[in-house]
């Protein structure tokens, strides 16, 4: 019997606990497959008193009997990749029979960030704010048809490389910047031959196959959807398509073969680099929501900008995903509050805005709308039951102004901190399908 494959991404601007989530879900699914980014976006996961950070391996890696698959649509850095691996595997995660790498998804070549650098550098103030670990030279040789691929170790893979570094020192050179390649470029082949160890697959053909058989396939995206290349904050976005669709065209699933799919978002909001950031908070509370919650980056170590829920944003995030169930994570950072504040709406040049419009950069104002804080300590709470009323006000609010019902609650960085809520009518639906 054909299957569904469901898909899990993030709604705001990234960070908001996705590897957390595709690792209490994956126990319910037969595959894993991450379908773009690349190490630029860092998935943190807790578990038995341990901390991980995933960069370019998908998130169900740690459950031995899974499929984990990098999809056509990531990029990999096969230096930071074998670094990603050998820690894994150094806290008793080998990998060998667990992850399968697409042929078609695109190498990180080292002078792909020495040019992340160099183009930084000479946008000034103007700067985006990347990482700096070449995904947008990268993406931009895959569209422009100079890419390195996977599969491309297979047969001629020496001539390609030169070629293509050739041209990449051509316009290092243009734009003036001074490197040294030596060592980054030796780190980098080592991992190629690290990465070689590993079952290069026909990802597109296999996923479906999986599904045809039957298998649970949970997509799992990297960023969040107002990182979006076409629907974030252009231009302060990724290089990736990191809304639903980019799991089609990162996978090679069609478009009716997608099932269920999960939106996560933060009970605030929260951005790293530069763009706009409607609901930032640069006061006293914006600092303590960082401290209380943690707010650096998994990757870069950044620390986060941070502010209260933007509704807005949220409504057009659902919209262009097709959101069916909600995940809110880090509820717990908000227990010490009185009020929490929530956006619904913005107000540019003096006029009530209740969409998400083209431009949010100039003259946007939130509209914030004052809630009851719970304060109260919910990091052990193991029910929805055990939900203070002011919280519970706070999900009603939240359901009614997204239109979309809030399925999981976490209250805490460890898996276990994680309440699944309408478990009642889940059990009664499982019931009428027997």
């Amino acid at each position: 019997m054909t299957t569904k494959a469901d898909i899990l991404l993030g709604l705001q601007w990234g960070d908001e606990g996705k590897g957390k989530v595709v690792d209490v879900l994956t126990p319910r699914y037969d595959v894993v497959a991450r379908f773009q980014g690349g190490p630029n976006a860092g998935h943190t996961l807790e578990f038995a008193g341990n901390k991980y950070v995933l960069r370019s391996i998908p998130s169900g890696i740690f459950q031995g009997d899974k499929i984990n698959i990098i999809g056509n649509g990531v990029v990999i850095d096969p230096a930071l990749f074998k670094a990603e691996a050998e820690a894994l595997k150094k806290s008793g995660h080998p990998l060998q029979n667990r992850l399968l790498i697409s042929k078609k998804a695109h190498l990180i070549m080292p002078t792909h960030r020495l040019l992340d650098a160099a183009y930084e550098a000479a946008k000034g103030a103007e700067k985006v704010g990347t990482t700096g670990k070449g995904i947008g030279p990268t993406y931009t040789d895959k569209v422009s048809r100079n890419g390195l691929r996977v599969g491309d170790m297979l047969d001629g893979f020496d001539e390609k490389y030169q070629k293509a570094k050739q041209r990449h020192e051509r316009i290092l050179q243009s734009l003036h910047y001074t490197y040294d390649l030596r060592e980054a470029e030796a780190e980098w082949m080592d991992g190629l031959e690290y990465l070689k160890q590993f079952q290069l697959v026909d990802s597109e053909h296999l996923i479906n196959k999986l599904l045809n058989e039957g298998k649970s396939v949970l997509c799992e995206g990297a960023q969040g959807t107002m990182l979006d290349i076409d629907f974030g904050s252009y231009p302060y976005v990724t290089s990736s398509n990191t809304v639903c669709a980019g799991a089609c065209t990162g996978l090679g699933i069609a478009p009716n073969k997608i099932g269920q799919v999960y939106g996560i978002f933060k009970a605030y909001c929260t951005r790293v680099g530069s763009g706009p950031f409607p609901t930032e908070l640069t006061d006293e509370t914006g600092d303590k929501i960082c401290t209380l919650g943690h707010e650096f980056g998994s990757v870069t170590g950044r620390k986060r900008r941070c502010g209260w829920i933007d509704l807005v944003a949220l409504r057009y995030s659902i919209m262009v995903n097709g959101v069916t169930e909600l995940i809110m994570m880090k509820s717990d950072v908000l227990d010490s509050f009185s009020t929490i504040c929530a956006c619904v709406a913005y107000r540019i040049n003096g006029e009530e805005v209740p969409y998400f419009p083209y431009d949010i950069t100039d003259n946007v104002e939130p509209v914030l709308v004052e809630l009851p804080g719970w304060e109260t300590d919910m990091t052990g709470m193991q029910s929805e039951d055990e939900f203070p009323e002011e919280f519970n006000a706070y999900l009603s609010f939240l359901e009614e102004q997204l239109g979309v019902r809030i399925k999981i609650v976490s209250v805490g960085p460890d898996r276990a901190q994680t309440i699944e809520r309408y478990m009642e009518e889940s059990e009664e639906t499982i019931d009428q399908s027997l």
